[in-house]
């Protein structure tokens, strides 16, 4: 069955993670995706690595499927007249250039209004198109760092620490689909298609949520609690006899289960810890009881107790471990493709499921430039055509 997007095309200017995760998801959902990558080295995240499979990296794997690569020099007008034939088929454009550089190839806001009407245009940038900050690039690691997000992460009485992966990235891209999504709708009512600005700053500070909020409503806070969280208690992670787990008790209710299940009822009834607040309030006293009672037993037979009276709690795996554990095989989030340079190639599945418009893995990361000579047959182009560029080093 077709996807949700059938039928929406898809222009993918961009590089990196953002961008590409963002027109990926779209592809997901069924959309034809075109990315644009320049002769001869095409996205910057094809070179990073190691790993490498099959001559291709592991990153560029991971947030490419479902597109078409095509190669095209925009800096030459030949390969600006090619996009301009693509555009104008499109639906969507997403594109994460320094400020300007697409105005400064002909694509103006004018020329949209004028040619491509109806385009939903998604730009991605670092900080916005406007304020003091605008020209410069964006960095996933540097807003991780500028926003506040790094401060609030590592241990209490250590450093500021960045998350594990492109955090900022991710969600900026998940953020410009969102957004994409949204105007595609607005496009039924009103016929025109709009620009949709996406940046890394305004994506890394909404990230703050709960803690923004508590520092713009008291003044302070926005500390480190290292695992834990910095108004509930218990929630964090604690040692067992052979294993970590984490521990994460929402309610009063939930805390009562726990302490039971701890071999300590009275704890509930403990002013110093009956309350959420009065928890927060003796916070490293209380973790210390739960880390010595939990060190008494094996991990497995703690989750196994906890989560049979509904705590919720978990052991702490690592990636492969999660990967490979039945319920992710189950929600099939480990899908096997068949890549053009690989073979048979493991990836990630898609984490959105629908009951009539199902979201598939249709494409595997395309090679660079694997499609070119097929995009460009679909602009019209013959043989003759197609050749002239290769020769003049426009695709």
């Amino acid at each position: 069955m077709d996807g949700a997007l059938a039928g929406i095309r898809v222009v993918d200017l961009t590089r990196i993670l953002a961008g590409p995760l963002c027109a990926m998801m779209l592809g997901d959902m069924g959309a034809e995706v075109v990315k644009v990558e320049p002769p001869g080295s095409g996205d910057d995240t094809r070179t990073w690595g190691p790993p490498f499979v099959g001559g291709e990296a592991a990153y560029f794997l991971g947030a490419n499927r479902n597109k078409r690569s095509l190669t095209l020099n925009l800096a030459a007008p030949a390969g600006q007249g090619v996009l301009r034939e693509l555009v104008t088929r499109a639906d969507v454009l997403v594109d994460n250039f320094k400020l300007g550089t697409l105005a400064k190839w002909g694509f103006t806001d004018a020329w949209f209004d004028a040619n491509a009407p109806r385009l939903v245009r998604c730009q991605i940038t670092g900080y916005g198109a406007s304020g003091p900050k605008a020209q410069l690039p964006g960095y996933d690691f540097i807003l991780q760092a500028e926003s506040g997000l790094m401060s609030i992460c590592g241990p209490e009485d250590g450093g500021p620490a960045k998350y594990g992966v492109a955090i900022v990235d991710v969600c900026t891209g998940m953020l410009a689909c969102n957004a994409i999504l949204a105007a595609l709708n607005a496009r039924h009512r009103t016929g025109k298609g709009q620009k949709v600005e996406v940046s890394l700053y305004e994506s890394s500070l909404a990230m703050l949520v709960n803690v923004a909020a508590n520092v713009l409503v008291t003044g302070k806070g926005g500390g480190r609690f290292g695992n834990g969280h910095p108004s509930i208690v218990p929630y964090t992670t604690y040692v067992a006899a052979d294993a970590m787990v984490a521990l994460a008790v929402g309610n009063d209710g939930q805390f009562a289960k726990c302490a039971g299940v701890l071999g300590h009822p009275e704890w509930a009834a403990d002013a110093r810890f009956s309350t959420n607040r009065a928890r927060v309030e003796n916070r490293a006293v209380l973790d210390a009881l739960i880390g010595e009672a939990l060190a008494t037993d094996t991990a497995e037979n703690w989750l196994a107790k906890l989560k049979s009276v509904g705590v919720p709690c978990g052991k702490i795996n690592s990636v492969a471990q999660a990967l490979a554990d039945p319920h992710t095989a189950a929600r099939h989030m480990v899908e096997t493709v068949v890549h053009p340079a690989i073979g048979e190639l493991k990836m990630l599945g898609i984490p959105f499921k629908f009951s009539a418009t199902p979201a598939a893995v249709r494409r595997p990361p395309p090679t660079l430039g694997e499609h070119t000579a097929e995009v460009l047959a679909e602009l019209g182009m013959d043989a003759v055509a197609i050749e002239k560029l290769r020769s003049e080093k426009v695709v």
